[in-house]
């Protein structure tokens, strides 16, 4: 299946870049997210402040589990055998203590992970053995859990290792390959934990410290607010998952580590702003805006896919304004308040905002709770005053901007063999004002890949969508499934954007037929996909 236009738009720029560069960081994260949701879990319940610690806020001392699973028990008291212990300073001079899961996990697991899966993303199980082995040597070299430097050195040491079999691809003999390989690869890790230990773990301390410094020192000055300065806008050029679990995560951790919780979970995953400013869409929003925001104000807040209120705030850029005003005062209430969560909250809905929230505390959840109102009632006001102001202007339009592919789907529908040219006419709404884009299929759509940056939350919601119509429909043979824009690898047939992702998407899967959309939970593409397969069928019969 091949698409071709004239004067099209070639893939790529600035925008592309910068997302092409976020999915790659928050690609380490997210398929970890719930080993980092296990490990939030185990602190939260077995940590001396957590709910069934020695200092349990309800009372509910669970000993000696959480001696042990905490870590920090007496073992000569307890009497637990087997257990991994380690000397501690015990109230009467030095004792063997509980190790737990809590320390190990946080020190070693979760790093761990992140540098095997940024070593298989830049080069398969390979370099992600490699990234394993010279990561290790970066988290004993320092004494603070070491996200970003797994974050680097994996993806660094798988790349070496890419290079390093290039040397001699195509010139072992017969027979020797894999003693070749894995005494290269194991040689090679080592020279990199050892590097690592003695080079690259102290100059990764002295970053994080920096970082933890200016992340202390906005705090201190109550400046950290400004970030959603930074935040929202680029959360809405689908940079989300980049700057959540890219930046924030990794930061969060280390400063829950030391408190019990971080503020930094928070400023990305608040499902304030964008609750506010679709419950503004469904007041005074107009056309198909303002028919389909209920629904997605339901997906965001409670399912956590906040990708599904970008389009709202790109039909009007304003309002992004809003989106700013509203992330900022959640930031200031947690601020001033002491909120933060204790462990990532994946996806931002308010569920899982509340399992990470509880842990520090009832007040902690109070609080956690009114930030979430503060930031979708001020980003409510402002965006209603946007939209009031634009009313006329908007009603007036023959067509309001969140609307125009339903209105160009209209003006092109006709007979059936025009569903095709339809599908292409909406492909080509990425390109450029006065571009024409045609698509011609050349074989039947079997496989259909709804992309998306992460491939886990609003592609996923796009594909059940998109397969209960085809179900609907009698059609039961086409494969529609849900995957990340990095990770397509051009066996598909169709493959479903939303608009400002479809550049990366033709660039990563070239001969496929390419749709872009404004909303996966509703597009009026969708009728035209079933219609062109139920053409097909008919006519292959």
């Amino acid at each position: 299946m091949t698409t071709t236009s004239t004067a099209a738009r070639k893939p790529g720029g600035l925008r592309v870049g910068v997302q092409r560069f976020g999915t790659f960081l928050s690609g380490m994260i997210m398929p970890n997210i719930a080993a980092f949701i296990a490990w939030g879990f185990i602190t939260m319940l077995f940590i001396p402040a957590g709910f069934f610690g020695a200092d349990s806020p309800f009372g509910w001392h669970w000993a000696p589990v959480a001696e042990i699973i905490g870590g920090g028990g007496d073992s000569g008291v307890i009497l637990w055998q087997g257990a991994m212990t380690a000397v501690a300073e015990g109230d009467g001079g030095n004792i063997l203590a509980y190790v737990g899961l809590v320390g190990p996990m946080v020190t070693y697991l979760l790093p761990l992970l992140i540098a095997n899966t940024g070593g298989r993303m830049v080069y398969g199980e390979r370099g992600g053995v490699v990234a394993t082995i010279a990561t290790m040597g970066v988290i004993v070299g320092t004494n603070i859990p070491m996200f970003l430097g797994a974050m680097i050195m994996g993806p660094l040491a798988a790349w070496i290792t890419k290079q390093m079999d290039k040397l001699w691809d195509g010139k072992i003999r017969a027979g020797f390959e894999m003693l070749v390989n894995n005494f290269s690869a194991g040689i090679l890790g080592m020279i990199l934990a050892i590097a690592g230990f003695f080079a690259f773990g102290p100059v990764m301390l002295g970053i994080s410290t920096v970082l933890g410094a200016a992340v202390d020192w906005l705090v201190s000055l109550q400046l950290l607010p400004l970030v959603s300065i930074i935040v929202e806008p680029a959360k809405v050029l689908f940079l989300n998952n980049a700057i959540n679990h890219g930046v924030f995560t990794p930061l969060g951790i280390e400063q829950a580590t030391e408190t019990g919780k971080s503020i930094l979970f928070l400023i990305e995953a608040n499902p304030g702003p964008g609750l506010g400013l679709l419950m503004a869409f469904t007041f005074f929003g107009v056309g198909a805006a303002k028919a389909s925001a209920p629904g997605a104000a339901i997906i965001q807040f409670f399912g956590g896919i906040h990708e599904i209120y970008f389009p709202y705030a790109l039909s009007k850029p304003i309002t992004i304004l809003a989106l700013i005003a509203g992330g900022a005062s959640g930031v200031t209430t947690n601020m001033l308040l002491g909120g933060g969560l204790a462990f990532p909250a994946a996806p931002g809905s308010i569920i899982a905002v509340t399992a990470a929230a509880i842990g520090p505390g009832v007040w902690n959840l109070v609080v956690v709770y009114l930030s979430v109102i503060i930031a979708a009632v001020v980003t409510f006001l402002i965006t209603a005053v946007i939209l009031r102001a634009s009313r006329k202007r908007d009603l007036a339009a023959e067509s309001d901007t969140f609307g125009a592919a339903i209105a160009q789907t209209e003006a092109n529908k006709g007979k059936k063999s025009e569903h095709l040219s339809n599908l292409a006419a909406s492909a080509g709404a990425t390109g450029a004002a006065g571009t024409t884009a045609t698509a011609v299929a050349t074989a039947p759509i079997q496989n259909i890949v709804f992309a998306c940056d992460a491939g886990m939350g609003s592609s996923a919601m796009g594909a059940s969508v998109l397969r209960n119509k085809l179900k609907k429909a009698g059609i039961e043979d086409v494969k529609v499934t849900n995957q990340a824009i990095a990770n397509l690898d051009g066996t598909a047939d169709l493959v479903i954007t939303q608009q400002q992702l479809t550049d990366r998407a033709k660039s990563k899967s070239p001969d496929s037929l390419h749709v872009s959309v404004d909303n996966f939970m509703n597009a009026p593409q969708y009728e035209e996909v079933v219609e062109m397969v139920r053409e097909q069928k008919e006519s292959g019969e």
